[in-house]
């Protein structure tokens, strides 16, 4: 992510986007040599920086002063370089394709990362554990519906990330405010040929299409629906790791811990989440960058102005890099999260006691008895034995309580398989297996090919 970012990536991305447009211009009847496009792709790659750097101080314009560093190593194609082009034909495009590629690694980080997450959620499909409504015991769950819960999260952000990279245009060739008058007058008036010029710069550069129609720069609305779809991301993050913070305090499950790391410096015993953490403190910022977006789109006066410029300098590549980071977490974390099945069950078994009273009573009416009395004997039992727990600190003691009262006679020789926890997570063992039958599997089968250790540009991930 940091390449896609760097100026290597992005000034050499410009030359292409000179070549391409030369290459379509020579196709399309403007007199460009074979000589002149060949000494342009010959140096796609040869970007003297300093040389740009100081151009640039020369002509206050970081573009002119790229158009004469390339005609330096370019000289016979120097009279062609930027025919007919604004800077922001170099500028936004350039910026398209480096979304682009962003993008499409952040599919294949999340990809991954789900990928991991269903190996969690199945090993653990089968394990009961207390859920939680306002972080209040509520009905069980099991540990790997929880995480099914994450990744349901991370797939609509996968559904929107694939639409972005799919309907993602390019400015295309549109001229100093939009109108493609230069490039009128380059072919004397020929609108076709106008037309199949951004056609051509667009497929040589990998898209689609271009946006329909655009001042002197694409609407900055593309912007903010990318940033939102990193926030999107974020929060599902944090929300994730939320949870694992929580459930670190419970000793329940814990994010993975080095042999010799130290959780505090002043407090030996201590494992803090602190990977969990690090993704919430950036998820943070990621999810504040879709405000500068907008308030960016929304200020972009007639054709263009350029405050939009160094903001976006700043919030695309860094909520890339933020949820790159955050991604790289998650799938480190997901990969060695620690549960404690003991502890677990300590807790489930604190509380179903409580949970398995309408069980205990349905079977005892079955056996005859009276529903009113039994459930006012339940009552009775459930405030005193709650007493218990929280006047005294000492264990549920309910079901000790039944199995010395008579009205409940009939099942006292299964009370300990009616409160039997897996009896009580209704369908989320299902839920676990039709889930990834049915939304993850065919996810990852579409994405096999993403899991891989490099991209396609040899960059590594």
């Amino acid at each position: 992510m940091s390449y896609i970012f760097s100026p290597a990536c992005k000034f050499t991305t410009w030359r292409k986007m000179w070549l391409a447009l030369a290459v379509s211009e020579q196709e399309l009847g403007i007199e460009i040599t074979d000589e002149q496009i060949k000494e342009l792709a010959d140096n796609v790659n040869n970007v003297d920086f300093d040389k740009a750097n100081e151009y640039e101080k020369k002509f206050r314009h970081d573009v002119m002063g790229h158009v004469h560093a390339y005609g330096d190593v370019a000289p016979t194609a120097m009279p062609i370089i930027h025919l007919g082009a604004t800077s922001c034909f170099i500028g936004d495009n350039t910026d398209c394709v480096q979304l682009k590629k962003a993008l499409e690694l952040t599919r294949r980080k999340l990809v991954k990362v789900i990928d991991t997450l269903r190996t969690f959620a199945v090993a653990n499909k089968n394990l009961p554990t207390l859920g939680f409504t306002h972080y209040q015991a509520a009905q069980l769950t099991t540990v790997g519906k929880r995480a099914t819960l994450w990744m349901q999260d991370l797939l609509l952000d996968l559904e929107k990330l694939e639409r972005e990279i799919e309907t993602l245009p390019m400015r295309g060739v549109k001229g100093t405010t939009g109108t493609q008058a230069s490039f009128l007058e380059l072919f004397n008036g020929d609108h076709d040929k106008v037309k199949e010029l951004n056609k051509k710069v667009c497929n040589i550069m990998g898209f689609k299409k271009a946006i329909a129609v655009s001042g002197q720069t694409y609407t900055r609305k593309i912007d903010y629906h990318i940033l939102a779809i990193l926030s999107g991301i974020s929060q599902s993050a944090y929300k994730m790791c939320g949870d694992i913070r929580l459930l670190a305090n419970l000793k329940e499950i814990e994010e993975p811990f080095a042999k010799n790391q130290i959780g505090s410096s002043a407090m030996a015993y201590k494992r803090n989440p602190m990977r969990s953490e690090r993704v919430c403190s950036i998820a943070r910022y990621v999810m504040s960058l879709p405000a500068a977006a907008a308030g960016t789109a929304s200020s972009q006066w007639f054709e263009r102005t350029l405050d939009d410029s160094a903001i976006r300098r700043i919030y695309l590549p860094e909520g890339f890099l933020g949820v790159d980071v955050i991604l790289n977490l998650l799938e480190n974390i997901s990969n060695g999260l620690h549960v404690w099945p003991e502890v677990v069950n300590k807790h489930v078994m604190e509380e179903l006691p409580f949970m398995s009273t309408e069980v205990i009573l349905m079977e005892c009416v079955k056996a005859g008895g009276d529903r009113q009395e039994l459930h006012e004997a339940i009552r009775v039992h459930s405030m005193a034995a709650g007493a218990v727990v929280k006047g005294e600190g000492k264990p549920n003691d309910l079901m000790e309580r039944i199995a010395k009262d008579d009205l409940f006679k009939a099942v006292h020789d299964k009370l300990d398989e009616l409160v039997k926890p897996i009896l009580f997570v209704g369908r989320a063992v299902e839920q676990v297996g039709e889930f990834m039958e049915e939304e993850v599997d065919p996810v990852l089968s579409k994405y096999a090919d993403l899991l891989t250790v490099e991209n396609k540009d040899g960059v590594n991930v």
